[in-house]
């Protein structure tokens, strides 16, 4: 009986489905929150990678986070995203996977997130695994199940 514990579906690596880094948006330490909000604003992305200058990953940066920053009591502080940068406002207690790491854990992960940050034993970017990916892997799954017992 095949399943969804079966070696078919959890059997496959993570690099097999990752958006390589050279494809992904990010900004570095360093950039101002207005390069950050618009690296966001033109890729599309609620939220993206924060790396250094040699392709280290900090963390994640946000439009939410970036709006909650420039937020003011009675305004939006505009002028702000030119003043602060985005190790001042990025999250960095972010969930990472390995390249070689199994779906199961993937899985877990992305109930909570729309993509995960792939990254070696040194913190070096080398893409993202995003929800996207995992469905249609599942749907393949769930396609080759289907046709069994049909």
């Amino acid at each position: 009986m095949i399943s969804l514990q079966s070696h078919e579906f959890m059997d496959p690596k993570v690099s097999d489905y990752i958006i390589p880094s050279e494809k992904v948006a990010h900004v570095q330490i360093g950039n101002s929150l207005e390069h950050a909000l618009l690296v966001l604003t033109k890729s599309g992305y609620s939220a993206i990678p924060v790396l250094d200058a040699r392709f280290k990953l900090h963390g994640l940066i946000s439009s939410a986070m970036i709006t909650e920053s420039i937020l003011g009591l009675e305004r939006i502080e505009f002028e702000k995203l030119s003043d602060k940068k985005v190790e001042d406002v990025m999250a960095v207690k972010i969930p990472v996977i390995s390249l070689d790491e199994q779906f199961e854990k993937a899985l877990d992960l992305l109930i909570d997130h729309p993509f995960l940050c792939v990254a070696d034993s040194e913190s070096y970017f080398e893409g993202i695994f995003t929800r996207r990916a995992l469905l249609k892997e599942l749907k393949t799954h769930v396609k080759k199940l289907n046709h069994f017992y049909i």
